[in-house]
């Protein structure tokens, strides 16, 4: 499943009371529109006393890399439901995109915690610049100057065994 990254912009819907009513926008990691503006509404739900049936969404717009052949560091800060509990957490990931970057989150939560989409709530993502920022060791390992990848033990391809040759008898 690939994630991308959507603005999603919505109000609650204008009253006589209040005719012009606070504009709330959220950048949403969702794998289409439909489950973007279902997240919004979730997470507005959650924020703000509103919900779909008393709000309109103004604008979803798709929002792209920047620069998306480059490779950087990531930081991310989740909160998620496991089995015992709520937890917050950090993490790291070295990806060419933020969306990227997200997908490998929700891999990473899968594995190691065994935490579903449903339960996982981003609260932030963003681009580590500098290398002295980076806090994981996963991802400092990356950072090194003139980084090799040895590759040991390579053996030669030898000649087939199978290869006609003319005899020899003495």
């Amino acid at each position: 499943m690939s994630f991308q990254e959507y603005q999603v912009v919505g109000r609650h819907l204008p009253t006589e009371a209040e005719p012009t009513p606070k504009i709330y926008r959220m950048r949403i990691f969702a794998p289409n529109e439909v489950v973007a503006k279902s997240r919004f509404w979730y997470f507005l739900r959650q924020l703000k006393k509103v919900k779909k049936a008393s709000g309109e969404i103004i604008g979803v717009n798709v929002i792209h890399e920047k620069k998306p052949l480059k490779v950087k560091n990531f930081g991310i800060w989740i909160r998620y439901d496991s089995r015992s509990g709520t937890h917050n957490m950090y993490k790291e990931f070295r990806e060419l995109s933020r969306a990227d970057a997200v997908k490998a989150l929700y891999q990473d939560m899968a594995a190691r915690h065994r935490a579903r989409f449903r339960s996982i709530h981003i609260l932030r993502v963003v681009e580590i610049e500098k290398t002295e920022d980076v806090r994981r060791p996963y991802i400092k390992q990356l950072l090194v100057p003139k980084l090799k990848f040895p590759l040991p033990h390579r053996v030669q391809k030898v000649r087939s065994t199978f290869v006609a040759h003319r005899p020899s008898t003495f």
